[in-house]
């Protein structure tokens, strides 16, 4: 009698327990309601090495999540860049030090460097504090996706089939189980088996560019060991960073010839050693020198792939994330970030529809937004990798690569490379119309950070801290002065206006519980909290006493104040900014131009009539 496999059906499977998925994983466990699992065929977690970098926007999505303090306590910070080039003498020299993070908004102007494990831990632990863990070593053997549209479009099926085996167990009535999953999640790194399963493609190129990596304790007389260095010498490129305690990581440019294998005519790490690394960082680095302590704690070769994948969902209930969907050189600290950020985008977007708050058609922005994204990154990799992997100019070649082109080009980038200039297109939810009534605020990009006064206690808050990722739109109401008996009766009328029935915020909330729910609403006030009287607001404007804040400075008069000027809004009129769930600006408007924010929440938002028949 053939065995029955265990079967069970759940909201989402995650397949791959690395940054993206364990991003995925914490987001869907912290939703709260949504049954998921993840697995991963690995019989434990990262413990060394991998990647090692945090950029400016990927700290504040952890801090939207309550990660980044742990981060920052651990991890090390990278403020400042050494440049150093071939000497007239022979060897390096020093050439300048810079800031390391130049974009004037970012919130942490700097980075952090802590090894993968250490960053995966933050999440582990966040996921166990919400009852997910790990399930492994499982593997997935096979997967089906339903080809009848019914079950497709249903919010209540399972259209999605996985057969998993339990790598650690002899009994083979316990290894196989059968999954039924509404979405499923490849998350499962560069050789992607879901990817490959349902014959996407990786479109791209191999470079010729050969690097070691090692981390270590060091020795050194090198002074600038504990900055970020990026150093061209006329024996190949290396790169130093920082990181927590007194380990540091080389990225050192290795020779082709030297790490190819025979057989296969591909770079392979049993062509290398740590000591064969060492050997080139010590001639690269010249007249310095350099030696590990104690021993090294971890080390590979890598050649740079660029490659994005043909596309990054299929009927919307398969998706892949993070090296599933696109890889590239490590140097410019890409690879984690843009892996965290991926299922970032995709989280908040699979709990609404599960919720019945949005229509599934939402989901096809993960694609719209992320693939764009990915392409840029690649087309990014590939002047930067060329650059850093290049001859650099001497006296004897002119025609290498000057310190200032490179230094212009990552100068250029760095809006790109920290995270913070990241622009998602028009779309259902990102409509720039009204774009002029917060011309600093750019719909696409993220919230800019700025602090504020609370009205009722003078407390001053940084407005990111009230944009956590948990799954609902924060609607900033930007009242303007509440000066004046006509500013009080356009307030009090706009007031009136937005408690409607038919008004965005009672038909989509559940219950009429807005603040709870679906919106949360964040009143700021252009006032002084020496004479601002917040009760003076319409109740709507305050559904809870620290949700009205005042564009003034604290006590000090050294944090806040300004910020209707800095986003380029008018302190006459009434503007809205609503902040989707993953922190970007989805749409500015006017008071007066309510129904186009009507018809913005309509395009992807389900009202309560039609979730009750869901």
């Amino acid at each position: 009698m053939p065995l029955q496999a265990l079967e069970s059906f759940i909201d989402v499977l995650i397949i791959g327990a690395g940054p993206a998925g364990l991003m995925c994983g914490n987001a869907l466990a912290a939703a709260g309601g949504i049954n998921v699992r993840i697995i991963d065929q690995r019989p434990s977690k990262i413990a060394v090495g991998h990647a090692d970098g945090l950029q400016p926007r990927t700290i504040e999505v952890l801090q939207s999540y309550g990660l980044a303090e742990r981060l920052l306590r651990e991890g090390g910070q990278l403020h400042m860049c050494a440049y150093y080039n071939p000497s007239h003498a022979g060897g390096i020299e020093f050439t300048t030090r810079v800031p390391d993070v130049t974009i004037p908004t970012a919130r942490f102007p700097f980075k952090i460097a802590l090894h993968q494990g250490a960053i995966e831990d933050a999440f582990l632990d966040s996921m166990a504090h919400h009852n997910l863990i790990v399930d492994r070593p499982v593997k997935p053997l096979a997967i089906e996706l339903s080809q009848d549209p019914e079950q497709l479009h249903s919010r209540c099926s399972y259209p999605v089939k996985v057969t998993l085996v339990r790598l650690d167990t002899a009994i083979d009535a316990a290894k196989l189980e059968v999954i039924h999953a509404k979405y499923v999640v490849g998350a499962d790194g560069a050789h992607s088996w879901v990817r490959k399963t349902f014959g996407i493609t990786m479109d791209g190129d191999q470079t010729n560019y050969v690097w070691g990596v090692v981390d270590m304790v060091p020795d050194t007389n090198f002074p600038d060991i504990r900055n970020k260095a990026a150093i061209h010498s006329t024996h190949g490129s290396l790169m130093t960073i920082p990181r927590e305690g007194d380990k540091v990581r080389l990225y050192v440019q290795l020779s082709e010839e030297n790490v190819v294998e025979p057989a296969t005519g591909r770079a392979s790490k049993s062509q290398s050693s740590p000591e064969k690394i060492l050997e080139v960082a010590r001639r690269t680095l010249h007249p310095f020198y350099i030696s590990p302590l104690s021993d090294i704690e971890w080390w590979t070769i890598y050649t740079i792939g660029q490659r994005v994948a043909s596309r990054f969902s299929v009927e919307d209930r398969v998706f892949i994330a993070g090296d599933a969907c696109h890889t590239h050189s490590p140097n410019a600290g890409q690879g984690m970030n843009a892996s965290i950020n991926d299922t970032h985008n995709l989280a908040w977007k699979i709990v609404q529809v599960l919720r019945g708050w949005a229509n599934p058609s939402i989901l096809r922005t993960y694609e719209s937004e992320r693939r764009k994204y990915a392409k840029d990154l690649i087309e990014f990799d590939k002047r930067y990798a060329a650059l850093f992997s290049g001859k650099p100019r001497t006296s004897d070649k002119q025609d290498g690569v000057s310190h200032e082109e490179f230094h212009k080009a990552y100068e250029t980038a760095s809006g790109f490379t920290s995270g913070i200039g990241i622009h998602y297109g028009p779309s259902m939810i990102v409509n720039a119309k009204h774009q002029r009534c917060a011309k600093n605020l750019v719909v696409g990009q993220r919230m800019l950070p700025q602090v504020f006064v609370r009205a009722a206690d003078a407390r001053p808050v940084e407005i990111h801290d009230l944009l956590p990722a948990d799954i609902r739109f924060k609607i900033l109401i930007f009242l303007g002065s509440m000066e004046g008996e006509s500013r009080l009766a356009e307030i009090n009328a706009f007031a009136q206006e937005l408690s409607s029935p038919n008004g965005f915020l009672q038909k989509y909330s559940t219950g009429g519980q807005t603040s709870l729910c679906m919106f949360d609403l964040i009143t700021i006030v252009a006032g002084n909290k020496k004479d601002i009287n917040y009760l003076c607001a319409p109740q709507i404007f305050r559904p809870h006493w620290s949700k009205v804040l005042l564009d003034d400075t604290d006590v000090t008069g050294s944090k806040g104040g300004g910020a209707y000027e800095r986003f380029g809004i008018s302190t006459e009129s009434i503007t809205f900014v609503i902040v989707r769930p993953d922190g970007y600006v989805g749409m500015v408007a006017p008071a007066t131009a309510l129904n186009d924010v009507h018809e913005y929440s309509a395009s992807f938002l389900l009202p309560r009539h039609w979730r009750s028949r869901l």
